[in-house]
């Protein structure tokens, strides 16, 4: 059965030189250096092999993001340098990257509007891959609007990918995050409060073609569904809350939907390292039309094929048809993506 990785990273070798040259930190670059599959595309088609000739990745930059490498008055041509390179791979190797995500200059929203246009117009992507904030800012500040208004315009999806540093502390009391936490378990909370963000001001009732896909299947939210559900039923009956929140559910009702029922609207990838329990609890909330195969290539501890072989074992053995699993291994992927 073709498989069809939608969240696979990569540094395109021009745009993987430019950054080792301007990153503000070499620290956060160290990881990244030790994965040759990221960065040689070579190694990353000789891993690839082993899955056969009916796996293709569909293909994302990998983090830092760009406006964390580059200020506002160069971030556009960072971006441009990795969506062409990108674009430049799947040209040359068709039939294993059937299409490549678009990054935009977030910290220049004017450019990125200028990059949007031309990447999604003139150069081939096949949507846009978004971070859950930019540089601590929200996704659901004004200025970020006309971005998902395009979005939504072009009917194609964005992918949302978690952003915490470890100078984002766990505590008031601390100058930052201890024992990685800041990624283990802040990078889900990121995703979910994202998610959050978009359902309560209004994205969906706002932009009803929006297609959102998170990484790491929903993140918190299918695990914590009554939670979620009947917790925001409540929104705005608690201490300290707003008033206008009692609105934003009533409105909801209004339109015959509870806040759990927009949370369902998003997508979710299966990169959530095989886990079977974690796999079966995302498909049962989001429905398989709204599961995609995706790996998180090449961040594992084999630099590559570990979480892929994982996931593929975890779907190829799940109590589920399969139609089904057609649908989360490449139908969703074409459908969304308008792969041929």
């Amino acid at each position: 059965m073709k498989k069809i990785d939608i969240f696979p990273h990569i540094f395109p070798k021009e745009y993987y030189e430019k950054m080792v040259q301007i990153s503000p930190s070499r620290d956060a670059l160290r990881r990244w250096l030790m994965l040759p599959v990221l960065h040689d595309l070579p190694a990353r088609l000789r891993m690839m092999a082993e899955f056969g000739d009916d796996y293709q990745q569909v293909l994302t930059l990998s983090l830092p993001t760009i406006e964390f490498l580059a200020p506002p008055d160069r971030s556009a041509a960072l971006a441009r340098l990795g969506n062409d390179g990108m674009a430049e791979i799947c040209a040359k190797y068709p039939e294993r990257f059937p299409g490549w995500v678009a990054s935009l200059p977030m910290n220049n929203v004017p450019a990125a509007l200028e990059e949007l246009t031309r990447v999604m117009e003139a150069a081939g992507a096949r949507g846009i891959q978004l971070f859950t904030n930019v540089e601590g800012k929200a996704l659901d500040s004004p200025e970020f609007a006309p971005i998902f208004e395009r979005m939504h315009d072009y009917d194609m999806p964005i992918w949302l990918h978690p952003t915490r540093r470890p100078n984002f502390a766990d505590y008031a009391t601390e100058k930052s995050s201890q024992y990685e936490l800041w990624s283990v378990f802040g990078w889900p909370y990121e995703t979910s409060i994202a998610m959050g963000r978009m359902v309560f001001s209004g994205f969906f009732d706002r932009w009803p073609n929006l297609k959102v896909i998170t990484h790491h299947l929903g993140a918190m939210v299918p695990f914590l569904e009554s939670r979620v559900g009947y917790a925001f039923d409540e929104l705005g009956t608690r201490e300290g809350s707003a008033e206008h929140y009692k609105q934003i559910v009533a409105d909801m009702k209004k339109k015959g939907r509870r806040p759990l029922d927009y949370f369902r609207m998003f997508y979710g990838d299966t990169a959530i390292e095989g886990s079977r329990a974690g796999t079966r609890c995302g498909i049962e909330f989001f429905g398989c039309d709204h599961v995609l195969f995706g790996t998180d290539c090449p961040f594992d501890p084999e630099g590559g094929p570990l979480f892929i072989r994982k996931i593929i074992e975890t779907l190829d053995t799940l109590e589920i048809t399969e139609d089904e699993r057609r649908k989360i291994y490449n139908t969703n992927a074409r459908r969304l993506l308008r792969l041929p």
